[in-house]
Formats: C-alpha cells, sequence, structure tokens
C-alpha cells in the first residue's frame, strides 16, 4: 500500500508541477517511452539469468504486498522453535524425527500455520533438527553451515533487487539515446517554421526527462525496496539459526527462544512477557 502511495505522489508530484507552465500533450511520446522501457529491459534481459528475470519479475508484486513476516510471525515462530525444544527435552532428539521426515502431517506443525507456508522456513528448520537427530552435537561446525545457507538464500533475493538496480540505472542513458534520436528527427526537419521545430525539440527532451524520472522516481525505489525486503526475510532464518545453536550449547527451550527473539528488529521483536505470555499457551506434544 505504502508503495503505491509514495509512487502515486511522487510521480503526481512531478507532472502537476509541470503543468501549470506546460502543455501535457508534450509529455505524450509513446516511441521515446518505448526506446527507453525497451532498451533498458533488453539490457536487463541480457544481463541476467532466467531465474533472476523470474524473480525480478515477481519482485514487483512483492514490493506492493511488503514483507511477508511481521511481529505476530515471529511470536509464533518464538512458540514453535519453543515447542520443539520442550519435545526434544523431554524425550530426545528422536522424538522430532518423524516431525522433521513429514512436516506437512506432523501435529507438531500443523499448529503454526503462517510458518507452514514458508516452504523454505521449513525445509531450512527441519534440515537442521534432522542433523541434531543423527548426532550432530558442534554448534561451531553447525553455526558455520547454517550461516552459508543463510548467505546463499540472501544472495539468491538479492538478485531480483539488483537487477532492478541496474535497470534503474540504465535508463537515464537510455532518456539519452531518445532524446539524441529525437534531435536527429528535428535537424532532418531544420528547414520548418519555429513553432514546428519548437515541438521537435520539446518532444526530443521529453525522452531526457522520461528516462530519468522512470529510473528515480519508479524503479530505483523498488529496487531498494526488495533489498529491505531480503534483509527482512533474512532475520527469520537467523532467528531460528539462534535458537538452534543456543539449544545445542544445552540451554533450557526457554532461554533457547531468548536467544532467538533478541536477534529481531525491535519494531518486530515481541516483548519478553509477550513470549512468555504465548508459550503459556504452547500446544502440548
Amino acid at each position: 500500500m505504502f508503495v503505491i502511495l509514495g509512487l502515486v505522489f511522487g510521480v503526481g508530484c512531478i507532472i502537476g508541477g509541470y503543468l501549470p507552465h506546460g502543455d501535457i500533450k508534450t509529455l505524450w511520446q509513446p516511441f521515446e517511452y518505448i526506446i527507453i522501457i525497451g532498451g533498458g529491459i533488453g539490457a536487463m534481459v541480457c544481463a541476467n539469468p532466467k531465474p533472476v528475470l523470474v524473480a525480478a519479475l515477481k519482485g514487483f508484486g512483492q514490493a506492493v504486498k511488503g514483507p511477508t513476516k511481521n511481529k505476530q510471525s515471529y511470536l509464533e515462530l518464538l512458540v514453535m522453535l519453543y515447542t520443539v525444544f520442550r519435545l526434544a527435552k523431554s524425550k530426545g532428539m528422536l522424538a522430532l524425527e518423524s516431525h522433521v521426515e513429514n512436516p506437512n502431517e506432523s501435529n507438531l506443525f500443523e499448529n503454526f500455520p503462517n510458518f507452514m507456508k514458508d516452504h523454505h522456513a521449513v525445509e531450512f528448520l527441519c534440515d537442521y533438527l534432522r542433523l541434531l537427530t543423527l548426532g550432530t552435537d558442534n554448534p561451531n561446525e553447525v553455526e558455520t553451515m547454517m550461516q552459508d545457507e543463510i548467505d546463499t538464500h540472501h544472495t539468491e533475493m538479492l538478485g531480483a533487487a539488483g537487477a532492478i538496480a541496474a535497470l534503474a540505472d540504465s535508463l537515464p542513458a537510455f532518456g539519452i539515446v531518445a532524446a539524441v534520436l529525437g534531435v536527429i528527427v528535428t535537424m532532418g526537419s531544420i528547414t520548418e517554421p519555429p513553432e514546428v521545430l519548437g515541438k521537435l525539440i520539446g518532444g526530443a527532451l521529453v525522452g531526457t526527462f522520461a528516462g530519468i524520472m522512470f529510473s528515480y522516481a519508479i524503479f530505483a525505489p523498488f529496487g531498494v525496496n526488495l533489498k529491505a525486503l531480503a534483509d527482512a526475510e533474512g532475520k527469520y532464518y537467523s532467528c531460528i539459526k539462534a535458537g538452534i545453536l543456543a539449544y545445542l550449547q544445552g540451554y533450557a527451550p526457554q532461554v533457547c527462544v531468548e536467544f532467538a527473539r533478541k536477534t529481531l528488529f525491535s519494531h518486530e521483536r515481541p516483548t519478553f512477557a509477550e513470549v512468555e505470555e504465548a508459550i503459556q499457551e504452547a500446544p502440548k506434544v
């Protein structure tokens, strides 16, 4: 919602500031826009592999929807981690085996629907819980492995943001291309009267204007937004990582959850009291 409001406000102010002094019809130069947007998209396709292009296309929708995780999501995650660690402490790590092998059929994970919607997070947690059930008990080795996977996932998510940012950087240059081509057309009509040449020159300069506006008012903000979403997504996995590492070091389930809680951004972090209240109602498995 805020993305759309920001986009409408920014472009609206640009066009609104122009209207009292100019004719809106002058800005309607469809062939200039084809040169700018088409050239930028063509360069983007040449520069990026298919998975990045698909992610970038989906990224516009993700930016409009906003972050997929909020305070309630993290509270659910912390309660889920507490439930997992409590089960492992009371019945042993092997009690988790059936849950991690078939999480979609688990009577433990079914209590946490928001977590189950994130298939990558489910796979991430279950993979490392599986390692624990197999006897892995070295926190340093597990931490290195988890961080490598988090970094890889983060890099993949940043690919879309980087592609859109590169597109935004290219648009002012393609705007210059469109303007130069417009000047070439104008020079071919140099014998025309001033009122005709004025319209041709104005149309050519629209290319420079459009390239800069499309870049800094539209595509660059989308790229920054996607980077912020990728950073926020990484926090979810860092929270899981902190909880598992604390459990490996022998802490009680409630303390493990506190380790995980402390990794979160302040505006999304449930308070200690909120977590305490929530884990009192944690499902018994």
